[in-house]
This record gives C-alpha cells, sequence and structure tokens, in this order.
C-alpha cells in the first residue's frame, strides 16, 4: 500500500498538483545562480534558513544528478511513498502489528494539502511521523532528548507545521501516560528537545511575521472541516469522510481510541480551529492541520477487526487512489497537448498567463500554475509564480508591476463572458497564455492566436508602449 501511493506520480507526464509547476520554476531559479541572463533579468532568489526548505534542500543534490523535472517527480513520488512507510512505523511501533485504523489513516496520505502541492508540509508530516515513532521506541533511554535536538531542526527545516505536530504528539503520548490530572507536568516538560528551532523563529530568520483569518471565519472553518478529504469527486470525498467521522465517533464510544495518539489528534483538531489562515506567510495554515488531525486519528483506533473489516479500510484508501490516478493521468493528457505552446515562445519572452477558473468547484485545479513551465522550459517571466518579496524566497526584479501569483486568476461564475481584453498582466508581455474549458469573447487588442488546444490557446500580443 505505501508503494501503491505512489502510483499517481508514475503514471502522469508530471505531478498534477496544483502548485507544483511555480514550486519546480522557483527551483530553476533557486539552482541558476545567475547562469541564465534571463532568469538573472526577470527573478531574484534570497535563500532563508526558515522552516520551509524540504523540497528546496532535497532539490540541490538530486538536481545535479537527474535533472530538475526529474528531480522534482521524485520528491513529488516519494512523500507519499515516506508518509505510507511512516503510519506503518507508529502503528508497528506502539502495537507490534498494523491494525485496521492504520490502514484507514492511508486515505488520508493524498490530502488535500499533497493534491495542493504542498511539497514541503507533506514531507515534514512524514518525518514527524517516523520521528513520532522513534521518540516512543528511545522511551527511557538516557539521551533520547541529545537525539531529538537535530532531528526537531529537521523536521523543522522541512516545515515548521510538521515541527509543530511532531511537538503536540510527543506532547499528547506523554500526556496519556501520567498517573492523574494533577501529575500531568512533566507531559508539558518532555517535548523540551524539540523547543530549540524557536530561536531562529524569535530572531526573524526568513519568517514573516504577519498573520490573518482571512473572511468569513465561522464559514472558513467550516469548510475546511467537511473538506478535509477533498480530493476529485465530491460524493466520493463526502462519503469517505462520513465513513471516517463514523469509524471514530463508534471507536470512542466503544473506547477504542488509544490515548497516546487520540490526545495529540484533538489537540490538532482544536488548534486547526483557534489557529489563523494565513502565518509566516503561508495559506491554509490550519488546513493542514485539519488533515493531520484526522490521520493521527484514524491511527488512534486500536479496535480489532476481523479479516473483512481490515479489507474495507484497505479498500478505502485503493478507490480514493485509483480516483486520483485516473484524474491525473487524465489530466497529464491535456497538459502534453497544452505544454506544447511552448515551441512558439523564444527564450527569455516575456508571458501573461490568464486561467480560468470556476468561482465555486470542488476538485483542485491542476493547471492554475500551469503557465510557470514557460520559466522551467523558456527561461520566460511569467505571472503566476510565488514570487512575492518579503513572503517568497523567489521575488521579482521589477517591483513596479504586480506580476506575480494570484495574477492570472480569472474567476468567472456558471454565465458570466470571459473578457481579456483589460487583462492587466498582458499589458506588459509578449504572449498571453490563456488556460481554460469556457473561450473569452473578447482578446486584447491586435492579439493573434499561434497555438490552439481544447484547454488552452497562446496568442502573440500586440507591441505597445507601456509594454516596455
Amino acid at each position: 500500500m505505501a508503494f501503491a501511493a505512489s502510483l499517481p506520480v508514475i503514471v502522469a507526464w508530471a505531478p498534477q498538483m496544483t502548485d507544483y509547476p511555480s514550486h519546480l520554476a522557483g527551483f530553476k531559479v533557486m539552482l541558476d545562480h545567475g547562469r541564465d541572463p534571463f532568469l538573472t533579468k526577470y527573478f531574484a532568489f534570497d535563500w532563508e534558513w526558515t522552516g520551509n526548505l524540504g523540497a528546496e534542500l532535497a532539490m540541490v543534490p538530486l538536481s545535479r544528478v537527474v535533472g530538475l523535472e526529474t528531480a522534482g517527480r521524485i520528491i513529488a513520488g516519494l512523500i507519499p511513498l515516506l508518509t505510507g512507510l511512516s503510519i506503518l512505523a507508529v502503528a508497528w511501533t506502539l502495537r507490534g502489528r498494523v491494525t485496521a485504523g492504520a490502514l484507514l489513516a492511508f486515505a488520508m496520505i493524498w490530502s488535500p494539502s499533497l493534491l495542493m502541492g504542498f511539497l514541503n508540509f507533506s514531507l515534514s508530516m512524514a518525518l514527524a511521523l517516523f520521528a513520532f515513532a522513534l521518540w516512543v521506541r528511545l522511551e527511557g533511554w538516557r539521551w533520547r532528548p541529545a537525539v531529538f535536538v537535530p532531528i526537531g531542526f529537521v523536521v523543522w527545516l522541512c516545515h515548521v507545521s510538521g515541527w509543530g505536530v511532531l511537538g503536540v504528539m510527543v506532547f499528547g503520548y506523554e500526556w496519556s501516560r501520567r498517573e492523574s490530572w494533577r501529575k500531568g507536568w512533566p507531559a508539558f516538560l518532555a517535548p523540551w528537545p524539540l523547543i530549540f528551532p524557536m530561536l531562529p523563529m524569535l530572531l526573524g530568520m526568513g519568517s514573516n511575521s504577519k498573520m490573518s483569518y482571512g473572511r468569513f471565519l465561522l464559514e472558513y472553518k467550516w469548510a475546511i472541516l467537511y473538506k478535509s478529504m477533498r480530493s476529485h469527486d465530491y460524493w466520493l470525498d463526502i462519503a469517505s469522510l462520513s465513513v471516517v467521522v463514523l469509524l471514530l465517533f463508534a471507536a470512542l464510544v466503544a473506547r477504542r481510541i488509544d490515548g497516546r495518539l487520540g490526545w495529540g489528534a484533538l489537540l490538532l483538531l482544536l488548534l486547526s480551529m483557534a489557529m489563523p489562515r494565513h502565518i509566516f506567510g503561508g495559506d491554509y495554515a490550519d488546513y493542514r492541520l485539519v488533515t493531520s488531525a484526522l490521520l493521527v486519528a484514524c491511527l488512534a483506533i486500536d479496535w480489532p477487526a476481523p479479516r473483512w473489516g481490515v479489507a474495507l479500510a484497505a479498500a478505502l484508501f485503493f478507490v480514493r487512489l485509483g480516483v486520483t490516478t485516473q484524474s491525473w493521468y487524465e489530466d497529464s493528457r491535456t497538459a502534453t497537448q497544452m505544454i506544447a505552446a511552448l515551441d512558439h515562445v523564444p527564450e527569455g519572452a516575456r508571458v501573461a498567463t490568464a486561467v480560468a477558473i470556476p468561482r465555486r468547484r470542488w476538485d483542485f485545479g491542476s493547471f492554475e500554475h500551469f503557465g510557470s513551465y514557460a520559466v522551467v522550459r523558456r527561461s520566460a517571466m511569467e505571472n503566476s509564480n510565488f514570487a512575492l518579496p518579503d513572503v517568497h524566497m523567489l521575488s521579482m526584479r521589477d517591483r513596479s508591476v504586480r506580476f506575480a501569483d494570484p495574477t492570472q486568476r480569472v474567476l468567472y461564475s456558471p454565465k458570466q463572458r470571459i473578457d481579456l481584453r483589460r487583462f492587466r498582466p498582458a499589458r506588459h508581455a509578449d504572449f498571453l497564455w490563456y488556460i481554460g474549458t469556457v473561450k473569452p469573447v473578447a482578446l486584447p487588442d491586435g492579439a493573434r492566436i499561434l497555438y490552439s488546444t481544447p484547454n488552452s490557446f497562446l496568442a502573440r500580443l500586440a507591441k505597445r508602449a507601456e509594454s516596455r
């Protein structure tokens, strides 16, 4: 099952995670070191030692061996495998066997976080689960704190949220072993070996201190709960979540929740409701914890199940994996058609990407950041990258114009017509790359379509004074 979890990456032309192309573009600029004159002209990359470097650090040695795009694909494929193995490691460490609850947790591997392309967070979660299993195995060993000081830094470097999850799980484990409520204070001290990454955070090394709950707080918090297993099919996702919640409730009533993980799952759920949506410059900080809480809660189920029960727990994972694999395969066929548009784009061109996105949709759009392949393949200036100053390590050298995510988004309602005549990024570009199933009713004046597919077209824009 752990190896099967990587199947979507294996069958796809490239990982069809929403944010993946923009991460790949950032990796290219990061690894270039000023050799490419076009990348140097358009982009700046400032390394910062911060809790969000997992894929970046892995990319440095790996890309030298297999190249940029293959390295990205390997990293994306290893993350679900490692997550599956880490689930097994926790189950085996706590109980000496793989339970139905552990197999149920596999259904959370392809969580919204991984489908959106949160590579660093997803990697840190896998490492956090491995680290938790090691914490339990080393119980009673006098050198355990010394071992976990560097482990805490490694998990934090991958992503700060995974480091936080590890601390919560360690606290929950130690809290479950207290003799009484009054004697529970050692649990608060137990995670102290993990506290040291707080030092660079307090010193402000590479961290954005801005926090925000966003708009419509109560509606949003409810949404991240019922979307905690969101993937590609609404009814399958809602049915999956219903099954998981019912099983968790039944296990709770039957007192079959293992407190060594159950307390951690409860705390993660409460934290996801209390913490802001935007923190440290990242989005969906609370959404990530919801899916993590669900995974840990499933692992906490310690209910002996007959073979058919174990088979059903595994079946939920395989059904959801099959849907993801099929969706990625179909999107890959579309992507291979669209990527041919770059054959008409010269090196170092300026490309304005417009992606038509329905205002209400359930599945994650695979092509929202597809335009970033113009950076990867043509060293182009393109507007869908994560390149905001003081937020991302990648930034645009010309900051007089907003030319980064989310300027590529063109949100539309069911009966709304898409008019691109006033699409702002097109004023500063040589080409317009449109991606969407709804055709626009108008293009910028003088635009001439060079290449088209059923889902996209590339147009050369007329030269105008303000574009220079």
